[in-house]
């Protein structure tokens, strides 16, 4: 990560702490009142091919005592009513300003994969995890609603995870790539104002490259 890519992360984080912190403290007592404890998610996921870190999030689905693999498919039914609202406006992502504090991921870049994916594909998440992980990103921004699509005929844990690693790990591992060779702050603040304003269109001059 360059200093600037810090720099930049920090300011951010500054801001959404000054503007969000109500909205942040709203949320948590939320989930508490509605769901319970705990309020938070906690999951490990790799920052580098060898590295992992805690990644915080808001808690959306109900506890089960074994849980593995991507949160969409076979799990949506365990989404809660107040989780369905957080998705909604990725309002459950607010915690890992907390990461991006930290270090461990970016406000742009690839989303941060489980342990698993990387070990099953580490010749492809080298080559992602050249760029720092981040909260949102091409990736993100272009697949997201493929994604769900795919993932929603899902009724097993089994079958989750065969769409999953079959049709979405390939897809979003080709458009992180396609963000590793164009990233720059322009390039970051552009993804940032999409995350946020999800009508605007893609970056001028990256349509071509997200349809090779």
């Amino acid at each position: 990560m360059t200093p600037l890519k810090r720099l930049m992360d920090l300011t951010c984080c500054l801001l959404v702490i000054l503007c969000l912190w109500p909205l942040f403290i709203g949320v948590a007592l939320a989930i508490l009142i509605r769901d319970g404890r705990p309020v938070f998610y906690l999951s490990e996921r790799m920052k580098s091919p060898d590295e992992g870190f805690q990644l915080v999030k808001f808690r959306t689905m109900r506890v089960v005592q074994t849980d593995s693999g991507v949160s969409g498919g076979d799990k949506v039914s365990r989404i809660t009513r107040t989780g369905r609202v957080l998705r909604r406006y990725r309002l459950d992502e607010m915690p890992q300003v907390w990461n991006i504090l930290r270090g461990d991921i970016s406000f742009v870049g690839p989303r941060p994969p489980l342990r698993r994916y990387v070990e099953e594909y580490p010749e492809l998440y080298r080559e992602v995890l050249k760029s720092r992980p981040g909260l949102t990103g091409l990736a993100t921004i272009a697949f997201h609603t493929r994604e769900d699509a795919l993932l929603s005929p899902c009724r097993t844990a089994e079958e989750t995870e065969a769409v999953y690693t079959r049709r979405c790990v390939p897809a979003k591992a080709r458009l992180d790539r396609i963000y590793t060779r164009n990233r720059s702050v322009c390039y970051d603040i552009w993804l940032l104002l999409r995350t946020v304003f999800r009508r605007l269109p893609m970056a001028p001059g990256r349509h071509r490259s997200l349809q090779k």
